[in-house]
């Protein structure tokens, strides 16, 4: 009886060992364009890190697996030795005008290869994309970049505007811009109900667009509509009711004033309610404590267009300021809001106030008015935030630009290397990159990209993990970000330590 057991382990570890065998692919032949030796490949799917060789044709993977070097012709040889490589990082909230900023570089410096643009309800507006798609692919990009289709866009184009209700025939209208839209590439739908005009818009309005988001198998990517502490439930379950029609995900998800991890955990679990009933609802989140938007998120509604602001400054003169004083205090006073163009970019209304012997409400009203600026505004929660940043179905993003006046735009994918995997260790680097890759292009619907696997396209980075450093801050917030070695875009280098590429390898990429 022993010697049959022994007998039979040894048959199954030797079957074993000839099916392991069996199912590793043969070196293989021919000419390739890159190939990659040495490499610990972290694939972005969350598994284990394991060692191999990649090679890369044309714009695509391949071949994963150990490479006979006799066997294959390449072009160019990159020795990934004491470096891990893995997909390109998917940046699932951006903005940046692919025309006038084409070369991108403040995300490609960062390791991002893929933006989506068209975010919080603001997109390019036209009822037709294709010619403004073709452009862009005429001239080039920096890094790919996919669209969606801005509410408050839609509203401007069917005539709705600031309109409470669209009349039957413009909602109509919203809906088949939308549809074409999405028909000539478009990923989905994005709002910003906390921005005019798309504030106007009621239930019935979002539910129809939304049906018209999940016909088209798309997204619909949302900023809610109040993200304070008080308001910000009441705004996600308004998100989940157009969850019923079409997959819904929040934008940059934050809590204004919240504080704390039992906080996070709540709302978090708001959404696994949801998912437990069948909808569909993700996030992202970026990995800085300020926001940043237009200056006008500090003022009332009444002092907005379409309301005449110099009306309501001379009428409401004293009721304005006492907003104004209560709010700024309850964003955590003058001294966090950090002013990011104009006349007074990168002082905080705090000094600017000092500086001009003023109240800092008077200096909102008679200096800055609702529409002089944009801010980056310090009221989010560390321990708050650290806890959504690692929820499993929050995937990343920047929300920023190479312009503006936060160092998000410049640091954010570094910073998750460098902060939450290198210093506080609240990241596995494969979950890590898990969250800049595959569980972004699987939220957004991105196919074939977002991991490393034969087949799929051939956007890559090699990098040292120790050595990635964000390096913009709130005071220098354009400074790029260190140790990305390479990155490689639709197969082509797009950035080598060994020489200065001008060449553009990214590309408009329209939804199958």
């Amino acid at each position: 009886m022993k010697l049959r057991i022994v007998v039979e382990i040894v048959s199954f570890v030797f079957l074993g060992i000839i099916s392991f065998s069996c199912s590793q692919p043969d070196s293989p032949e021919g000419s390739f364009d890159i190939l990659i030796t040495n490499a610990t490949i972290i694939d972005g799917t969350g598994r284990e890190k394991f060692s191999g060789d990649i090679l890369i044709s044309s714009d695509s993977i391949a071949y994963i697996g150990k490479v006979d070097r006799e066997k294959v012709d390449i072009d160019q040889l990159i020795d990934a030795k004491g470096k891990v490589v893995t997909p390109g990082f998917i940046d699932a909230h951006a903005h940046g005008d692919p025309v006038a900023e084409a070369d991108f570089k403040n995300f490609m410096n960062m390791g991002v290869t893929t933006i989506c643009l068209g975010q919080d309800g603001f997109s390019y507006a036209s009822e037709n994309l294709s010619p403004w798609m073709s452009q862009i692919d005429s001239t080039g990009l920096g890094v790919n970049v996919l669209t969606f289709v801005g509410h408050s866009t839609l509203r401007e184009l069917s005539g709705t505007n600031y309109a409470p209700q669209p009349t039957e025939k413009q909602l109509s209208s919203m809906q088949e811009i939308l549809r074409q839209s999405m028909m000539r590439g478009a990923f989905g739908l994005s709002t910003g109900l906390e921005y005019t005009p798309g504030y106007y818009a009621q239930s019935p309005e979002m539910e129809a667009l939304a049906k018209v988001v999940g016909e088209n198998e798309g997204i619909i990517m949302s900023h809610m509509r109040n993200e304070d502490d008080d308001q910000i439930e009441k705004s996600i379950h308004e998100l989940l009711l157009q969850g019923a029609f079409a997959p819904v995900h929040i934008s940059h998800l934050k809590v204004v004033y919240g504080k704390g991890e039992e906080r996070a955990k709540h709302l978090l679990s708001i959404l696994d309610s949801a998912r437990r009933t069948g909808i569909t609802v993700t996030a992202d989140a970026y990995p800085y404590t300020a926001s940043y938007t237009d200056i006008g998120i500090v003022f009332p509604d009444w002092a907005k267009a379409p309301n005449n602001f110099e009306k309501v400054r001379a009428s409401r003169r004293s009721e304005l300021e006492d907003f104004l004083r209560s709010k700024i205090i309850r964003r955590n006073g003058p001294e966090a809001t950090l002013f990011g163009d104009g006349k007074w970019q990168g002082m905080t209304l705090a000094q600017v106030a000092d500086s001009l012997k003023m109240s800092f409400e008077k200096v909102l009203i008679d200096v800055v008015g609702p529409e002089g600026g944009s801010g980056a505004y310090f009221v989010m929660d560390e321990e708050l935030e650290t806890v959504i940043i690692k929820d499993s179905l929050v995937c990343i993003s920047s929300d920023g630009s190479p312009t503006m006046h936060h160092p998000r735009g410049y640091g954010s994918f570094a910073k998750m290397i460098s902060h939450y995997v290198n210093e506080t260790h609240s990241l596995e680097l494969t979950d890590a990159i898990r969250k800049m890759t595959s569980l972004p292009a699987s939220i957004i619907g991105l196919k074939k990209r977002g991991e490393l696997k034969v087949g799929y396209k051939a956007d890559l980075l090699v990098f040292d993990p120790l050595e990635v450093k964000d390096n913009a801050t709130y005071e220098a917030p354009h400074l790029y970000a260190d140790g990305f070695e390479y990155v490689i875009i639709n197969g082509h280098i797009a950035k080598s330590p060994d020489v200065e590429v001008t060449e553009r390898y990214g590309l408009f990429i329209r939804k199958e």
